[in-house]
């Protein structure tokens, strides 16, 4: 638009836009309080699930067979030294779901579950997908324990107060999912 001498305005400054947050170094953990809040809320109940589930197996309780009574199950699916087996899995299931649910070793504790879960769909398998029979429930619990292996547990967790652990990086994650994927298979191919 002209102005009263003859040239023309200069045209309106455009809005500068605000600042945005600086970007993480490479390498550092994305943290935000929603995702750390979703991710307690996703070890407490997979890994109080889980130790329940493992304390059916050990001592009886909530309704549970207990240690004989699952050896009895691991004998009739074919497993090796099945006393020893409903132990392994009844320890991995209590201790893994407490680790998992207390966001302690929280990797590892992942592994152990992925790969007892592993097993679960293993011996489960010809009851189709769907529950009561089917796999659906060993996969979801699985696929949660796998998420955190690789996910980290998040701030609210026991493995921040450990050195190693307190940044979580996926290189841990994907080795402890690869450690709980081969000890699966090891388990597996010693059925009968």
């Amino acid at each position: 638009m002209p102005t009263p001498h003859g040239t023309l305005e200069p045209p309106p400054a455009s809005p500068t836009p605000s600042p945005s947050p600086p970007l993480p170094a490479p390498g550092a953990a994305l943290t935000r309080p929603g995702h750390d809040a979703g991710l307690l809320v996703l070890r407490l109940v997979l890994g109080l699930t889980l130790a329940a589930h493992g304390t059916q197996k050990l001592f009886g309780w909530f309704d549970g067979k207990g240690l004989d009574g699952t050896a009895q199950f691991f004998t009739s699916v074919g497993y090796p030294a099945p006393r020893a087996m409903a132990l392994v899995a009844g320890l991995t299931e209590t201790l893994g779901g407490l680790g998992l649910a207390v966001g302690l070793f929280t990797p590892l504790a992942g592994a152990a579950v992925l790969g007892t879960m592993i097993n679960a769909v293993g011996v489960t398998w010809d009851g189709g997908f769907f529950a009561p029979e089917g796999v659906e429930y060993a996969v979801v619990l699985g696929a949660g324990a796998a998420c955190l292996a690789l996910a980290g547990p998040g701030r609210y967790a026991a493995d921040r107060l450990l050195p190693v652990l307190r940044d979580h990086r996926l290189g841990h994650g994907v080795a402890a999912v690869a450690l709980g994927l081969l000890t699966a298979a090891a388990v597996l191919l010693a059925r009968s």
